[in-house]
């Protein structure tokens, strides 16, 4: 399932735009020099300067635009313009898809303090972000957003951008119900980028803290679920519960495709099998596979007590056991129990001992088998408990009603009680148990008669 969250070059633009408007419509931000600044004092740089602040700002191509702010603050390194020009940079590298210089100029307009608005350093924050999320879909360039140094970097642009959004003041063209919309899409965004640079970056728990963030605004969103479960597999130790619960959840989520369901569930499956060695019954683990969908689509947090056994406990598990163990776990049920089952579904046991109930020629052969361990069990075995299909062996079929056999086979399933009965696959009787093919009774010889001599 392909998760990156994709960016497009509009998400670019509207990240040079948020606050403030792009650096292109700067130059309507900064007042002439010999013109009121706002209020009481007057601007902070002389008429050459800002008519060549202007020039730039006017220049329609990027490359030459990007030369004309390259000699602007060459020759005005200290200019209190910067705050506009940093924006012109951002806008026109963007434009090239040279994000590495947008995250550059960007981070130097988050960096001015005092001398830049609240706003305006979001939008340094904000416009690294997004030329982050452009990097991660740019073919050409995958390969510098795997880079964990420059995902760190975005990560850290990301949680500065939310760290400073409060005190980012509403425009006064926004209502407050559009600047409360805005403010939750850049909270997502933010977050988003955050969550995948952190996840390049290896910090899984960062991760986990943003994904989680993006799901508190919106709990729909399935691609950024699955993300949740991918950071918990990540981390150190794995935290596998949680892993396989944002699975589910991601599966059941109404955000998410027929075709993202069906790719997740695939997933799940085979990473609840890999958890449990492999060694499972695929019939087990789609049980087990519905049960947690099921708790995923009516339950928001995972309950306390709902957890999978691990591989090693099941290899645990089966370290002692026997068939008449299994049997007896099985009968009494429980957690034991259930355990016990998923660590003997699948096994091959050897030489089961049995009384003969019934016999059924086929292909396979079926024998119906009491499952006894005494003289006493045998002597009283009237009813079958197992099913035993025998394959590739058919002189199996010679075997007797009321016989005592051994056999060696694969345990598939069992019913539990009250009706007890264990099902086998795959099986082979034990060549001493199977009576001699009786030989073919031999023909009479019959002696010539002699013949009486002639009378001649």
């Amino acid at each position: 399932m392909n998760a990156t969250r994709k960016v497009s070059g509009l998400a670019l633009a509207a990240a040079l735009c948020l606050i403030l408007g792009n650096g292109r419509n700067a130059k309507a931000q900064a007042p002439a020099a010999g013109q009121d600044a706002g209020a009481a004092k007057a601007p902070q740089y002389t008429l050459a300067e800002y008519n060549a602040y202007q020039a730039c700002a006017g220049e329609r191509a990027p490359a030459a635009q990007i030369k004309c702010l390259d000699d602007f603050v060459s020759k005005y390194p200290n200019s209190t313009l910067l705050n506009f020009v940093y924006p012109l940079y951002t806008a026109a590298y963007g434009s090239q898809k040279n994000y590495a210089k947008v995250m550059e100029y960007a981070d130097k307009l988050a960096a001015m303090g005092d001398k830049a608005q609240p706003g305006e350093r979001f939008n340094g924050y904000y416009t690294h972000a997004a030329a982050y999320g452009a990097l991660l879909t740019d073919p050409a360039q995958k390969t510098a957003a795997a880079d964990p140094a420059i995902a760190k970097a975005a990560q850290a642009a990301a949680l500065a951008g939310l760290d400073i959004l409060p005190q980012v003041k509403k425009p006064d063209t926004d209502t407050d119900d559009a600047w409360s919309k805005k403010v939750t899409q850049f909270k997502i965004f933010l977050n988003g980028v955050s969550a995948q640079a952190s996840m390049t970056a290896k910090d899984c728990a960062g991760a986990v803290n943003s994904y989680k963030a993006v799901l508190g605004l919106n709990p729909d969103d399935a691609v950024s679920t699955y993300q949740l479960g991918r950071a918990y597999s990540c981390m150190n130790p794995p935290q596998y519960m949680d892993a396989f619960w944002y699975y589910a959840k991601a599966v059941t989520s109404k955000g998410a495709t027929q075709k993202q369901a069906e790719q997740i569930k695939k997933f799940l499956k085979t990473s609840v099998a890999n958890y449990q060695g492999g060694n499972v019954c695929d019939s087990l683990t789609d049980a087990e596979l519905n049960e947690l969908l099921q708790l995923a689509g009516t339950s928001a947090e995972r309950p306390g007590s709902y957890t999978l056994p691990s591989g090693a406990d099941l290899t645990a598990a089966q370290k002692d056991m026997t068939i008449k163990s299994v049997v007896d776990d099985l009968k009494a049920g429980g957690d034991k129990g259930k355990l016990t089952w998923l660590a003997s579904c699948g096994l091959e046991f050897p030489e089961v001992p049995g009384k003969v109930i019934e016999i059924v020629p086929g292909d396979p052969i079926v024998l119906k088998i009491a499952f006894v361990t005494s003289d006493a069990e045998f002597d009283a075995a009237t009813v079958a408990n197992m099913e035993v299909k025998v394959v590739g062996q058919p002189e199996a079929a010679r075997v007797e009603k009321d016989s005592a056999i051994h056999f060696t086979g694969t345990l598939v399933s069992y019913d539990p009680d009250p009706a007890f009965f264990l099902h086998w696959d795959k099986a082979k009787v034990k060549a001493e148990d199977i009576p001699k093919e009786k030989a073919a009774p031999k023909k009479p010889v019959r002696k010539p008669v002699p013949k009486k001599p002639s009378g001649r």
